[in-house]
């Protein structure tokens, strides 16, 4: 079966949990100056972590009988930085292939998704691009990912309209089915100001070949659900198209999160009760963590998608 396929199916499908932040926490990892994570395949001590890791999201996956999403751990790494690093397409290509080894001993169904990001600064907007800008200079990582065979393309904490619309556009020339994952606020806004509803509308008009749909990482559930509740969100166009969340474990903003030296991490059940919300009242299919989130957040989560008192959840 196909993501879209399943997406269009309205069934819940989980997404993986943290995994820079327990990659440096938990294994001791350095990462990068430019490519943050980028270059752990290169490793075997970065190996091994990223398996034990996606391993340990898969297992919980397949327990609960979920379809599972993972993407490349390579958000920083764009043509820019790949050439301040020395580098070249290889550290794409190497990324993508670890990861669908990864999905290909799975035994479970499993899609492996190219990670990228913006230029600039993901929670201020600062260096954003503008939309034209914005195609050109993506447009390189989206083609090395398809030439690596990934299952899907994945924008991550997007924070301009801008600079999503020109990413948009290099997602969809390379005919791969791909997300827009918008930083977003608890005014239901993206940083510079668009609405969650108007950014979709202007993407989605602009583009070739529509995304898969759209949804927001690095925030908590709850203000997440708050966005979504703002008047100029409560639209058919929102319901239909904003799909999924990775989530924070901690409600802190931005500010206070990035680049914490202490882990803030809300309790595995009360993280994922504020999740299945998303799925309940907002019709959110994919649910995942990020930063603060582990292997307990996500089994927490996946137990309440398929339990009894969440009867039709899985299949909203």
């Amino acid at each position: 079966m196909t993501i879209q396929s399943r997406l269009s199916e309205r069934a819940a499908i989980l997404m993986e949990g943290a995994l820079g932040e327990r990659l440096k926490r938990e294994y001791g990892l350095a990462f990068d100056p430019h490519l943050a994570l980028a270059v752990l395949v290169y490793t075997e001590e970065g190996r091994n972590a990223l398996a034990e890791v996606w391993t340990q999201y898969i297992a919980i996956a397949g327990k609960h009988g979920l379809p599972f999403l993972a993407t490349t751990p390579t958000r920083r790494a764009n043509r820019e930085r790949v050439a301040e690093a020395g580098l070249d397409e290889a550290v794409i290509l190497d990324n993508a292939r670890f990861l669908l080894g990864i999905k290909a001993s799975s035994g479970i169904e499993m899609y492996a998704g190219g990670l990228m990001g913006c230029r600039g600064d993901a929670y201020t907007g600062e260096g954003a691009l503008s939309e034209r800008e914005a195609h050109a200079f993506h447009a390189w990582q989206a083609n090395c990912f398809k030439r690596a065979g990934v299952d899907f393309l994945c924008a991550a904490i997007m924070p301009t309209l801008p600079e999503a619309q020109g990413m948009a556009a290099a997602m969809s020339d390379t005919e791969l089915p791909y997300i827009i994952s918008f930083t977003i606020q608890r005014s239901g806004k993206l940083i510079d100001g668009a609405s969650i509803h108007d950014a979709i509308v202007s993407i989605d008009a602009r583009v070739a070949r529509r995304p898969l749909c759209y949804m927001t990482n690095c925030v908590y559930p709850a203000i997440a659900h708050e966005a979504l509740s703002q008047p100029c969100n409560r639209t058919d166009t929102v319901k239909n198209r904003f799909k999924g969340i990775q989530g924070n474990a901690s409600p802190l903003p931005y500010e206070e999160l990035d680049g914490s030296n202490v882990l803030q991490c809300a309790e595995p059940a009360i993280f994922a009760k504020d999740a299945l919300r998303l799925k309940t009242d907002m019709g959110l299919q994919i649910l995942g963590g990020c930063c603060g989130t582990d292997n307990r957040h996500m089994d927490a989560l996946a137990r309440l998608l398929t339990s009894p008192e969440c009867k039709g959840c899985s299949q909203a």
